[in-house]
């Protein structure tokens, strides 16, 4: 079986992502589709930078609003923009493991999905990590749940969506978000109107309700099976 996830659209065409039942057999610790919502804190994330078109300005976005967030970053984006990376931690923000080269888990063997994980690691020293595209199959969650905590999210913006505009993509934002929410943007050319457009906005909204922007929180010990 292949682990999946599952879209609800509403009446008005938002797409969101809600983490599937059996995500919650899984311990927290080992995988991890939101944050408690005991308190108002929220916690953004990017994938696919660094880049130069796009990380630089979610960064300065970011600190407008003294918000952290956690980049999923690409291995070899790293080695291309180490400036980026060091741009990011100096920051304050966090960082995982995207892969080596974005990969797609349903269509790698396990073998060589955990190599390129580990290309990335050599960049990246991280137990923070998000499989491209959400998808990984049992056989790499197995092989590598030991040195990270599987990200996956609460909220998916759909901001790589080509049919949904910058406006729906706030509005998924803003209708779904709420205390303890793990949401998705992309640190990518394709996604930068949309990023550029919706971040501040989501940003101000939940400001002005008394959040706080975290990022996500390395583990600290070893992780268990």
């Amino acid at each position: 079986m292949t682990f999946m996830l599952r879209r609800f659209i509403s009446d008005e065409q938002m797409k969101a992502v809600q983490p599937p039942f059996f995500f919650s057999w899984f311990r927290p610790e080992n995988l991890l589709c939101r944050m408690p919502a005991d308190r108002k804190a929220i916690y953004i994330t990017f994938d696919d930078g660094p880049i130069p078109e796009a990380t630089p300005e979610a960064l300065e976005i970011l600190g407008k609003y003294n918000a952290r967030a956690t980049f999923f970053l690409v291995g070899d984006n790293i080695r291309k923009h180490p400036e980026l990376l060091e741009m990011i931690r100096k920051e304050g923000h966090a960082t995982g493991n995207h892969t080596y080269h974005h990969l797609n888990g349903w269509k790698t063997p396990p073998g060589a999905y955990v190599e390129d994980a580990a290309r990335c690691a050599s960049l990246l020293p991280t137990t923070l990590f998000r499989p491209p595209y959400g998808r990984f199959t049992p056989a790499q969650y197995w092989l590598l749940r030991k040195q990270y905590r599987f990200v996956l999210w609460s909220i998916l913006t759909y901001d790589f969506d080509r049919k949904i505009t910058r406006e729906q993509c706030l509005d998924i934002a803003l209708k779904y978000a709420g205390k303890g929410s793990v949401v998705v943007f992309h640190n990518h050319l394709k996604t930068l109107d949309k990023v550029r457009y919706a971040l501040p906005r989501f940003l101000d909204h939940f400001a002005e309700r008394g959040y706080s922007f975290e990022p996500l929180p390395e583990q600290r010990r070893p992780l268990s099976g």
